[in-house]
């Protein structure tokens, strides 16, 4: 399946190419409506929320690399992307993370009753971000939660309670690249019609963690906020530095 994926993906001419990933330079509204026909069209799909961290570790990761360019839809999830999109020739007008992508989703689902099931996060956290998202958006028809905190022997009846549960959009929140490899290796077992890696996303929606404020977004310094909150992600920061460097250094037009 990923062989004839990233075949029929890598070399799409509407994809911004960023270090060899392309990357779909769509709004928030234009990836809704991408998802929204991929769930009435009814083949599993997988959606990936690409960062600048996700770029460079494709760098040295080839089944990471190959999710992505074999991904149905890859979202422009950061201000590096954004800036490198500009760097590159082909400017992507802005980002579409992970969190707004839950929330536009939830919207729709409490408008058209699309199934949503939210998977990762600690014991309790996806639970408190179904909650919150129901009470946001009166409605949204989430049908099933589960942690991220689970074992390889547990994997094969998780992936069939997500089967059974029979949903329209799975969100995976277990980290890059972790969840995404979760999605491909059980794609068609869990039969969901969108599966999409959301990262961080249940901890934001929950209220465990505090989204940066609306000034430091607008500024594109969400991953410093990120990172004072928690300073155990300073790897994932040094991946920033190494990004910049590369698209500094790669050819100044479209790959």
């Amino acid at each position: 399946m990923m062989k004839a994926a990233v075949e029929r993906n890598a070399g799409r001419p509407d994809r911004v190419q960023i270090l060899g990933i392309g990357i779909d330079p769509v709004t928030m509204m234009e990836a809704s409506a991408r998802i929204e026909r991929f769930i009435a069209e009814g083949v599993p799909r997988v959606v990936v929320t690409a960062d600048a961290s996700g770029i460079v570790a494709a760098q040295s990761d080839a089944q990471w690399r190959d999710i992505l360019l074999g991904a149905d839809l890859v979202t422009p999830d950061s201000a590096g992307i954004v800036w490198a999109s500009r760097r590159v020739g082909s400017a992507i007008a802005d980002r579409v993370s992970g969190v707004d992508l839950v929330d536009e989703i939830c919207r729709l689902s409490a408008k058209k009753g699309h199934r949503l099931f939210f998977l990762g996060a600690r014991p309790g956290v996806a639970e408190q971000a179904a909650d919150r998202m129901r009470l946001h958006h009166p409605g949204a028809n989430i049908v099933g939660t589960q942690h991220g905190y689970f074992s390889q022997d547990d994997e094969n009846g998780i992936v069939e309670h997500i089967r059974e549960a029979k949903p329209d959009v799975l969100f995976v929140a277990m980290g890059i690249p972790r969840q995404e490899k979760f999605i491909v290796a059980h794609l068609y077992e869990m039969a969901a019609k969108v599966s999409i890696g959301v990262g961080g996303s249940f901890d934001v929606l929950s209220g465990s963690v505090r989204r940066a404020p609306r000034l430091l977004r607008k500024l594109r310094l969400e991953w410093l906020w990120r990172l004072i909150l928690n300073p155990r992600k300073w790897r994932k920061a040094l991946s920033l530095p190494t990004f910049v460097w590369r698209v500094i250094i790669s050819p100044k037009r479209p790959y």
